[in-house]
């Protein structure tokens, strides 16, 4: 079963993340990189630095920030296809270093990439789901 979570890179390590992806465009502040327990950084699926600029982590552009940020994503679907197969085989865990728990591209990507899982798993359920009632 896919499951998609978020997490700062700051929290330790618990068993059950499965693969971490650390998805900030900057490396965290006070890690070296063997420091961080992950899978691989993908600093492409991260917003521009032109977005990340123009947030600057204010809630009151939150809405904005996500329209934009999806658009970003739609036009790179290369970038997060890896973490799309991830989260097909299993738990997938992305990391980021924001303090904003509520406000960050980790959140957006999150609900980005459970959309797809969603629509990619719906057409198998719709099949033969007619119940027999509502056959003429």
């Amino acid at each position: 079963m896919a499951m998609i979570q978020t997490k700062r890179v700051y929290e330790p390590v618990a068993a059950a993340e499965g693969h971490r992806f650390l998805v900030d465009r900057l490396w965290p502040r006070g890690f070296r990189k063997e420091e961080v327990q992950m899978d691989a950084w993908l600093q492409e699926v991260s917003p521009s630095r032109e977005l990340c600029r123009w947030f600057g982590h204010e809630p009151s552009k939150w809405k904005e920030f996500q329209r934009r940020y999806t658009a970003e994503l739609k036009a790179q679907p290369r970038v997060w296809q890896p973490l799309l197969e991830a989260a097909r085989k299993g738990t997938v865990t992305l990391l980021y270093s924001a303090r904003d728990t509520s406000h960050n591209n980790a959140v957006v990507l999150k609900g980005f990439l459970e959309k797809r899982l969603a629509a990619k798993a719906a057409p198998q359920t719709r099949r033969g789901s007619r119940s027999k009632a509502n056959q003429p």
